[in-house]
């Protein structure tokens, strides 16, 4: 007869169902999350919504809200559709966001989980590459990287996720250390795992909570990143984004409020979903917190 040997089972397979459980009866969370899915089907029925170019010219100037049923969030100062824009500047906020937290997150991950896996000079080396991009404050940085390259949406994209990912490096880095030495993680040791396999199978689910609720905290940090560059000009000039948008309207506060106020409002409530959509999965993957519930 043989006997068939494994590793324990993995702390976050009990968790799931009792996670899930936890997520479901914060109504803000769900909210939140229901309020970001309805915002990516607008985003991505934004061809459909609005055919024509959001940076074309449908109608007079300075149209107010419900002032022309055809234009229910009013025009710009160039008759440009302000609802157009709001909804073609859904897909680029949302891409910048989602693409910089994936890269950013990727390369962290990689990096955070090496150094705290391996520790010693492997970790010494990490850590001061972590350093070195962490000096410098991050939209000083931010604003470099996109002037020396020809602003565009890729550019933005690359240089959101080189300053975001040392959060991530670091988080990845304190949660492979504190796993490493674990009783499932031993016993894959002894029985003669290899390093990759028992990174990213044994270690990496036990680290990915505290990973989900970073990543939502950052899709919400590269929105504001892009818009405050936009806001500055340091963003393509051939898409609308939501900063764009308030960037255009800044001289027209007076007259024209709501050309910066809608966009505005956009940014506020979707920032706000997704830090309470953080917060909702923070109580809801962590066991001291929603086993004290």
């Amino acid at each position: 007869m043989s006997l068939a040997l494994d590793t324990p089972a993995s702390p976050v397979a009990a968790m799931r169902p009792r996670a899930l459980r936890a997520f479901l009866r914060n109504p803000a969370g769900v909210i939140s999350l229901g309020f970001l899915l309805v915002l990516f089907a607008m985003a991505l029925a934004a061809p459909t919504l609005y055919p024509e170019d959001p940076l074309s010219m449908v109608a007079r100037p300075f149209l107010w809200p419900g002032q022309n049923p055809a234009y229910p969030l009013g025009t710009d100062s160039l008759g440009r559709d302000v609802a157009a824009g709001v909804v073609w500047g859904a897909r680029i906020s949302l891409l910048v966001g989602f693409s910089a937290m994936a890269l950013g997150v990727t390369l962290g991950l990689v990096v955070g989980s090496l150094a705290g896996y391996f520790g010693g000079r492997v970790d010494d080396v990490l850590v001061k590459v972590i350093e070195i991009f962490q000096t410098p404050p991050n939209f000083v940085l931010l604003v470099v990287l996109v002037a020396i390259a020809q602003p565009s949406v890729s550019t933005v994209i690359f240089a959101i996720a080189a300053v975001t990912w040392p959060t991530t490096a670091r988080l990845m880095r304190a949660e492979f250390r504190a796993l490493r030495s674990k009783d499932f993680v031993v016993a894959a040791r002894g029985l003669g795992y290899g390093h990759a396999r028992i990174i990213v199978r044994e270690i990496l689910p036990n680290a990915l909570p505290p990973l989900i609720v970073t990543s939502s905290v950052l899709v919400a940090t590269a929105i504001l990143m892009e818009s405050a560059l936009s806001f500055l000009g340091l963003s393509d000039p051939n898409v609308v984004s939501w900063g764009s948008m308030i960037g255009a309207g800044r001289e027209l506060l007076r007259t024209a409020w709501f050309l910066s106020a809608v966009p505005g409002v956009a940014i506020v409530l979707t920032v706000l979903a997704l830090n309470l959509l953080g917060d909702a999965l923070n109580d809801a993957l962590n066991p001291r917190v929603s086993g004290a519930r």
